[in-house]
């Protein structure tokens, strides 16, 4: 397995039958939680760059001269939106002393919101992935991370502010 093909499937996990996608966003969680622990919430924002761009690299590789400009077996791009939705908890638990599992409802609506934004692409997701380049193919798991991400806030707010 060449460097491009290791990175864009993650590791073969992309290779995993049903639902790649979804394997992929649930390997990327235990390496967000070592990250987070490793380095804090900076580590983490620094994984979604450098994985943003390696991805990007990946993606283009594995599939110029092909008409499938998203291959189901691409997962990377799962792995950095489902960081992204991450960042959010990683942000409250570092900058509060806070074991970041604590925090699990926060890790089931991320994986769950990235998962709903990633099949569904609304709005922005939609047109990124209509793009049909390895950029898309980035950016409209980026946008569907980012969307994610809010919807943690809003959640995490609506339990912190109205609920108790």
């Amino acid at each position: 397995m060449n460097i491009a093909k290791m990175i864009g499937t993650v590791f073969g996990v992309g290779y995993i039958r049903p639902a790649p996608g979804t394997w992929g966003s649930l390997v990327a969680l235990p390496w967000g939680w070592l990250l987070h622990v490793l380095g804090g919430f900076p580590l983490l924002v620094l994984a979604v760059v450098a994985g943003f761009a390696k991805g990007w690299w990946a993606t283009a590789k594995m599939t110029a001269g092909s008409d499938d400009h998203d291959p189901s077996e691409i997962v990377v791009d799962e792995v950095v939106g489902q960081w992204i939705a991450l960042l959010p908890l990683s942000y409250a638990a570092w900058t509060r002393g806070l074991d970041m599992l604590v925090m699990w409802p926060g890790w089931i609506a991320a994986f769950l919101l990235f998962r709903l934004f990633d099949i569904w692409k609304p709005w922005l997701v939609g047109w990124a992935d209509r793009r049909g380049d390895a950029l898309g193919v980035m950016l409209d798991d980026v946008i569907a991370g980012i969307f994610a991400a809010l919807g943690v806030m809003v959640l995490a707010g609506l339990y912190h502010g109205v609920l108790t």
